[in-house]
């Protein structure tokens, strides 16, 4: 049976806590997982992805799913920064020994993964990402006369799902970025994050969904650039992150397995 601790706080000054899920065998060596959740930075908590951490405790990990400041009251940076905050908040806790950062791995839903890809870029964690967005500027230069809404179908009218997506991913950028002013969205362009880091990487992404496949293509150019490594997969039909988490679970923990491996 997984034991959970909850509301562990980690931000006195916000209040910010986690949610540990504990292994059944928990050893010095016990390898430590952390789960970004999604919900376009205005949506979603750790406790709604409660059976998630749940399910990588009984694959071996220690799972710790953390809290972060939600939009439209905390704006871009808030929760990267508190992604931040939260791994050195980690690395000099009680539930880590002095060279547990080597045992320490991501995955992020949405833009879950896109926090993760930020905390990897700083920290060196092997991290996978479910659908996570990473185009802002250019995405919104392409997409000037798409009204923002939450829920297009119903507020608009709108019947087609790609333009139904369009009004989403317009509605949940700009309500974390506070408007749709060109130099905030760059510097939420995962391409703009400070990368030097960054080590191995899994991205998994839908073939057609909310999250524009051409975003990520472009992402990982700027990454081969850099001679950064990472492997791809694109799955079929349009679901986004935690549609098709489940049938993915094992190829991300088997990725982040192996590289935990090769890094002994």
């Amino acid at each position: 049976m997984t034991i959970i601790k909850h509301d562990i706080v980690y931000d006195q000054d916000k209040n910010l806590s986690t949610d540990i899920y504990y292994p059944n065998n928990t050893t010095s060596n016990t390898k430590i997982l952390i789960f970004w959740h999604g919900g376009g930075w205005f949506r979603g908590t750790k406790e709604s992805v409660k059976s998630w951490g749940i399910s990588f405790a009984n694959a071996g990990f220690m799972a710790f799913i953390p809290e972060y400041s939600l939009a439209p009251e905390n704006t871009f940076p808030s929760a990267h920064d508190d992604a931040i905050t939260f791994v050195n908040w980690l690395l000099n806790s009680e539930y880590t020994d002095e060279d547990d950062q080597k045992n320490i791995v991501q995955i992020g839903a949405s833009v879950g993964g896109t926090l993760a890809l930020y905390v990897a870029g700083k920290f060196g964690f092997p991290t996978v990402t479910w659908s996570a967005p990473v185009d802002f500027s250019k995405w919104m230069e392409n997409h000037h006369d798409v009204k923002p809404s939450v829920d297009a179908k119903d507020e608009l009218g709108l019947t087609d799902i790609h333009d139904i997506h369009n009004s989403f991913y317009k509605y949940f950028v700009t309500t974390y970025a506070g408007s749709d002013n060109p130099a905030v969205l760059k510097k939420m362009d995962a391409a703009s994050y400070n990368l030097d880091k960054l080590d191995k990487l899994m991205m998994i992404n839908s073939a057609d969904e909310l999250n524009p496949l051409s975003s990520v293509l472009d992402f990982i150019k700027v990454l081969a650039q850099e001679n950064h490594e990472v492997e791809l997969l694109v799955i079929k039909g349009g679901g986004h992150a935690m549609d098709y988490a489940k049938d993915y679970i094992d190829e991300s923990l088997d990725f982040l397995f192996q590289t935990i491996k090769r890094q002994k």
